[in-house]
């Protein structure tokens, strides 16, 4: 074989493998961002902000995080742990008339604690838990986040009597969401759209008690929260 010929092969590979080098690039390049939007939601969008719209950092942040918890399998719940987490919630829901702060501290542990029972990195690294979360409960992550916060404000920043009692309120609203995602049953669909239904039954019930003047403890307006 020629040194001619020998060149020319070697430039016609070199030449196929850049040009399957470019078309995979291709591929996969314009699906990352779209890919991660609708994986993160609006955790993307909060990310993306922290980043001050740097895309390729947050973009980066948010792959490391799939490198890192992409895999976690969720282990499931006994039905006996499962109604002790939810009548703790309830308990510290009812609490939060007469006491948000504890309330607040006691939903921000329950969280930490059941994503640990659930095979998620432990309530002590609350960072890695909170970055764990979002990988599978993007959409919901964010309340955990606002009730952590709430929970470790100081209590001259809070203004318990204020505005500060509807914050913590409105954060105990957005981390249950995280919350029931948690408890669900790994049984499927059904669980969820029967869980969902009573949920949605119980805040009705609770709209109508409250319209018959009836103690709602968790059904608080705004006027309620700030006369706490």
């Amino acid at each position: 074989m020629s040194t001619g010929l020998i060149i020319a092969l070697i430039v016609i590979a070199a030449v196929v493998v850049i040009i399957a080098a470019v078309m995979t690039l291709r591929s996969r390049g314009p699906r990352r961002g779209p890919n991660l939007k609708q994986r993160f939601g609006p955790e993307y969008d909060r990310v993306l902000s922290r980043h001050d719209g740097d895309t390729e950092a947050a973009e980066r942040e948010l792959t490391e995080r799939l490198q890192r918890h992409g895999d976690l399998r969720e282990r499931p719940l006994e039905p006996a742990q499962r109604e002790q987490y939810e009548a703790r919630w309830t308990a510290a829901q009812e609490r939060f008339v007469d006491s948000p702060r504890d309330a607040v501290t006691e939903a921000d542990r329950l969280i930490a604690e059941l994503a640990g029972v659930r095979g998620f990195p432990d309530g002590g690294q609350y960072e890695e838990q909170l970055a764990a979360l979002s990988v599978h409960h993007a959409h919901h992550v964010d309340g955990y986040r606002r009730v952590h916060r709430a929970a470790h404000l100081r209590a001259e920043d809070a203004r318990d009597g204020g505005q500060g009692t509807e914050d913590m309120r409105e954060a105990m609203v957005a981390a249950r969401a995280l919350f029931e995602e948690l408890l669900r049953h790994d049984g499927g669909r059904h669980e969820v759209d029967r869980r969902e239904g009573h949920h949605r039954a119980g805040l009705d019930g609770g709209r109508k008690d409250a319209a018959r003047g009836g103690h709602m403890p968790w059904a608080m307006n705004r006027r309620q929260a700030k006369e706490s």
